[in-house]
């Protein structure tokens, strides 16, 4: 393993890639090169390497992308070293293969100084360029502001994180450098927000004075900020408690609805849903916003 990392060799490597795979292509059909963005996921080096690979290879044919993946080491010796390789597929009834580029880079704590001056160069041209951040330790270091600076948008997984509000005020207040910020922990909540929507469309919710939501994790405040403010657009003011422990649910006024399971999964269909978000997602930011309050109200 190498000290450093020259963009200019991996891009030299990238090229010799493709000549290479247009070669093995079976009965000459070549290879369609597809790219509508560059991905960067950083993830530390113990990830399971293999459940990442298949989440963005699943990604690919609905948004193909130039990934680069950063294999974080932690406080070892200094390291940064790349590979490159191919993620191809071929749609059915199709004999053309579909492929995408792929970077993969080890680095230690010592050499992340060295990443945003690596990383920009390797970023396809014209194209956004989309962060995704598995590490709850790399998020709070001054290196990962700098590479959010330079991206389109920020997606964050604040399940991983050990404080819910210490992730919801990093999320909340951190300055993402223009950036759009994105989190998982939202995305996996999209079917129980359409569940609790279906069973109180065209009711009356003039009675309900208390939200309380039993589970842990930021995905409980993001859904009782949620109904939260729902209740307030229709004219009713409404407390909000949250409770760890037990099976999630959600209580309004004494219904009872299933509610989100805090254990992270799902990866692939929460980044998927917001890799095809290409604006701000209202909805979102103002529900940070009122978790964020809500969760600090409560230590007063």
């Amino acid at each position: 393993m190498g000290a450093a990392v020259a963009p200019e060799h991996i891009l030299r490597e990238l090229a010799e890639l493709w000549v290479s795979e247009g070669k093995q292509a079976a009965g000459g059909a070549g290879v369609l090169r597809a790219c509508t963005m560059t991905l960067v996921v950083l993830s530390e080096e113990n990830e399971d390497s293999a459940a990442l690979g298949e989440t963005i290879a699943a990604l690919m044919p609905e948004h193909p992308a130039r990934s680069i993946v950063i294999r974080l080491r932690g406080a070892s010796e200094r390291v940064l070293a790349e590979r490159v390789y191919a993620q191809c597929w071929m749609p059915f009834g199709e004999r053309r293969q579909i492929c995408c580029e792929q970077i993969e880079i080890t680095a230690s704590d010592a050499a992340l100084a060295d990443l945003p001056s690596v990383l920009l160069p390797l970023a396809a041209p014209d194209l956004p360029l989309i962060v995704w951040c598995r590490s709850a330790r790399f998020v709070e270091m001054p290196q990962f502001r700098e590479i959010a600076a330079t991206a389109r948008k920020v997606v964050l997984d604040s399940a991983g994180f050990a404080d819910a509000k210490r992730a919801l005020r990093t999320i909340a207040c951190a300055d993402w450098g223009g950036a759009l910020v994105a989190d998982l922990a939202w995305s996996r909540l999209t079917r129980w927000r359409e569940a609790v929507s279906r069973a109180f469309d065209g009711r009356d919710v003039a009675g309900i004075s208390n939200v309380r939501v039993v589970c842990g994790g930021v995905a409980a405040w993001y859904m009782g900020a949620w109904i939260v403010d729902a209740l307030a657009d229709a004219g009713v003011r409404a407390g909000l408690a949250v409770a760890a422990g037990g099976p999630a649910r959600v209580e309004l006024a004494g219904v009872e609805v299933p509610g989100p399971d805090e254990t992270p999964r799902g990866d692939y269909l929460a980044m998927r849903e917001e890799l095809g978000i290409v604006g701000c997602d209202a909805v979102f930011s103002r529900t940070l916003a009122s978790a964020a309050r809500l969760a600090y109200a409560t230590d007063k």
